[in-house]
């Protein structure tokens, strides 16, 4: 058993995360490959394992709950979190992982062909320049700016009853504030990583429908 492996088997543990073997070798792989493309694309700037496990694929997997529908994309994907570890335990649900940066979405791609993810497809474009066929039921982002940057950048993307999923680390309450009368915080709840002292936030918005 690697590091990731028994890291990964003892936080879905604490976290109270059940995951069958198959899907946790997939995430270790996925883990491995992003260490190795690292050296070269600077993906993360998080490479101890255990905070990779923690701040990663846990932080990406306690969202889970949250989800809406069975078209999801999560913007400015990065490396693929939330996007990866999410298809990987949802794989009913079809993902678009969507970022600017080319090198990202060429390890996204190879991640994709190595770990079998038929749920899963890359874009490379600018948010305002994306214009798919079909809308989505979520938009969710771990590190897209402001959330009035969020909403408004991707608003033409979202069906009409969907909903947008931002995930902060402290409460942003002035980023709430400055959130325009179009749109509504629906929900806002406190996760908790057990394993590592981190404060993190998932903030839940809709479109004001009054």
């Amino acid at each position: 058993m690697n590091a990731f492996q028994s890291i990964l088997k003892q936080a879905l543990s604490d976290n109270a995360i059940t995951l069958d073997d198959g899907t946790q070798e997939k995430l270790v792989h996925y883990l491995e490959l992003m260490q190795a493309w690292n050296r070269v694309f600077n993906l993360t700037n998080i490479t101890h394992p255990r905070e990779m496990v923690l701040l990663h694929i846990i932080d990406s997997l306690l969202v889970a709950p949250f989800l809406q529908g069975d078209q999801l994309l999560d913007v400015g994907t990065g490396a693929g979190l939330p996007g990866i570890p999410l298809a990987l335990i949802h794989p009913q649900q079809h993902w678009l992982l969507l970022d600017k940066n080319n090198k990202k979405t060429r390890f996204l791609t190879q991640v994709v062909a190595e770990l079998h993810l038929a749920n899963v497809n890359v874009v490379q474009a600018r948010t305002e320049e994306f214009h798919p066929a079909k809308c989505f039921d979520t938009i969710i982002s771990r590190a897209f700016s402001s959330l009035q940057m969020f909403v408004s950048s991707t608003q033409h993307l979202l069906c009409t009853n969907g909903k947008w999923l931002a995930m902060k680390g402290k409460y942003p309450d002035e980023e709430i504030r400055d959130i325009s009368s179009a749109f509504v915080v629906e929900s806002s709840k406190k996760l908790v990583i057990k394993g590592m002292d981190v404060e993190r936030h998932l903030i839940s918005l809709i479109r004001n429908k009054e």
